[in-house]
């Protein structure tokens, strides 16, 4: 608790906590080891096993005795592991952006911090509150979004009739109940996915509002089994190339994506290849400092 605390009072990136009973997370479907949890998640899996932490440090769970919870408590390292993940809570909670809890074995703590894919579970901040999936209720103001690229000729028109045919492939960043932020992500065939139409309402272009949209789409595809995510713009990708894309041929498109590709727009086509949830989390952790 204190470390939580302190890391807070510094503005620290992070936060590092070692089990020592080394209990790690499990997807009990896959048995595969959880290396992310969201700040949502990490605060369901406490109020499951019904754990809080005290203002004044101390752990608190209010299970009855006679719950089915308490004998995956007994086990060794359960109640510690929970205890660090409710200490990871606070931290995050005072401006740590990421915490991590790791089993103290050699070479732990370089693996965790210098490898993709790490060794341990690192929670971090949801960055992404605010963005939902479109429903046909956000069709006028994604349609009033948009429309001033559509005049620009930036982004092709896509009428009301459209948006609403199609409004489940939106997703919208809100504030106040007013959408500042769109994208599409349609999926294709052989773990392709496209985004279009990301747009961020002018008086709202500062504070990663648009990466942090961008970031959420790409951890839509890859949930979707997409690796490779792509984008189609006839205007300037600077801003796509800073973050991973690289510029690709027509052929280099899925094929029900080329039959329907607009010669005459003459559109650029960026690509990027995602190999996993730590390569985003590394994306973001560059963008969200800045």
């Amino acid at each position: 608790f204190l470390a939580a605390s302190v890391a807070g009072a510094l503005s620290a990136s992070k936060i590092i906590y070692f089990n020592v009973h080394g209990t790690s997370f499990q997807n009990k479907y896959t048995k595969k080891p959880v290396q992310n949890l969201r700040v949502s998640d990490a605060r369901n899996l406490l109020a499951h096993y019904k754990m809080r932490i005290h203002p004044k440090g101390f752990c608190l769970v209010d299970l009855d005795e006679d719950s089915p919870h308490q004998e995956a408590l007994r086990a060794p390292g359960a109640m510690e592991t929970l205890i660090k993940v409710g200490y990871s809570m606070v931290a995050l909670e005072k401006g740590v952006k990421r915490a991590h809890i790791l089993a103290p074995e050699n070479g732990a703590l370089v693996q965790e911090l210098y490898t993709r894919d790490g060794c341990g579970t690192l929670i971090s901040r949801d960055i992404y509150e605010g963005i939902r999936r479109a429903d046909v209720n956000d069709v006028s103001g994604i349609y009033d979004l948009i429309d001033p690229l559509v005049r620009q000729g930036t982004l092709v028109e896509r009428p009301k009739s459209q948006l609403e045919k199609e409004i489940l492939s939106y997703y919208v960043y809100t504030r106040d109940g007013l959408i500042v932020a769109t994208g599409q992500l349609k999926r294709f065939e052989g773990g392709f996915a496209e985004i279009g139409c990301l747009v961020v309402s002018k008086d709202y272009r500062r504070g990663g509002r648009g990466d942090a949209m961008l970031g959420y789409l790409e951890r839509l595809s890859l949930q979707c089994g997409a690796k490779k995510v792509f984008v189609l713009s006839t205007q300037t990708m600077e801003w796509f190339v800073e973050r991973g894309f690289r510029e690709v041929q027509v052929g280099s498109l899925p094929p029900s994506r080329q039959a329907m590709y607009n010669v005459k727009r003459k559109s650029k086509i960026y690509m990027k290849e995602i190999d996993g949830d730590r390569d985003l989390d590394a994306a973001e952790l560059w963008w969200s400092n800045r």
